[in-house]
């Protein structure tokens, strides 16, 4: 495959080297060094169809990327680093950065979204940055009600839980973070199949003091944080492909009226062994 650049492995293996995160110059010259022991600079960029002014910054990335390595003789020459041993360890680096600039992103968020909330508030006439009822679509925003509310939760929190069904790391420690706080927890299930997921999260609620119930059916999905605030799941019924729209809320009428609706369907519910 060497210096074959018009051939169809060559081609094949260049394109997924630039998926991967390599550009077309990097592939091409880490390609042609695989088929090689050693190359000077100025014969890889002849080989590898790379320009003579970009040869030296292109083989400095793939150094510093592990996809090759310097020889020190009379003249400087390079080799490739073993494809076990260069692309396992690539990825693993590209792993950390992006979890590192995710972290630096978080606590970045964390400021931006104290200040914009009060500039949001300032904007709303001092209403605050929660309105006594909203409407929300979009699924990682209905989280991110979610988890905030959960976080926030003093006295109690109750919630009808009905198909689909979704495990999140997250939500399970706020949920185990609020009752270590003492709040008080009661999860009513819909009847039906859960995975072995489901069962063993189900499991470790109950060991850590949250009520579980199961009911025949449940109209709705709801979550109430402190008989006040929370939130109502309703399946689009005109779309196909079924579709969430979660209705926000932090009204004391409202709560009060769907904490009565979840207390009339836990009465009714079987405890959960």
């Amino acid at each position: 495959m060497g210096d074959d650049i018009g051939g169809v492995e060559f081609e094949r293996s260049w394109r997924r080297l630039q998926n991967l995160g390599l550009n077309a110059y990097e592939s091409r010259s880490y390609l042609v060094l695989l088929g090689h022991p050693r190359f000077k600079a100025l014969e890889l960029a002849a080989r590898a169809h790379v320009p003579r002014q970009k040869i030296y910054e292109v083989l400095d990335s793939l150094v510093e990327k592990g996809f090759a390595r310097v020889i020190q003789e009379k003249t400087k020459l390079f080799s490739a680093v073993e494809p076990t041993l260069a692309i396992p360890g690539y990825l693993a680096r590209r792993r950390q950065l992006l979890e590192q600039e995710l972290t630096d992103q978080h606590r970045y968020a964390t400021g931006l979204i104290e200040d914009l909330g009060v500039l949001f508030a300032n904007g709303q006439g001092g209403r605050g940055t929660l309105d006594f009822l909203r409407i929300v679509a979009e699924p990682s925003q209905t989280a991110a009600e979610y988890r905030r509310m959960l976080g926030e939760v003093e006295r109690e929190y109750v919630e009808f839980s009905r198909p689909p069904y979704a495990v999140d790391p997250l939500d399970e420690k706020l949920v185990k973070l609020a009752r270590a706080r003492g709040v008080t927890c009661r999860l009513l299930m819909e009847a039906g199949a859960l995975d072995e997921a489901h069962r063993l999260r189900l499991g470790e609620y109950i060991a850590a003091g949250v009520d579980v119930r199961q009911a025949e059916s449940l109209p709705m999905k709801l979550a109430v944080f402190d008989g006040r605030r929370g939130m109502i799941a309703l399946l689009d019924p005109v779309l196909t492909r079924p579709s969430w729209t979660a209705v926000v809320f932090d009204h004391e009428g409202m709560g009060e009226a769907m904490s009565g609706l979840f207390e009339d369907h836990w009465k009714r519910g079987i405890p959960l062994a």
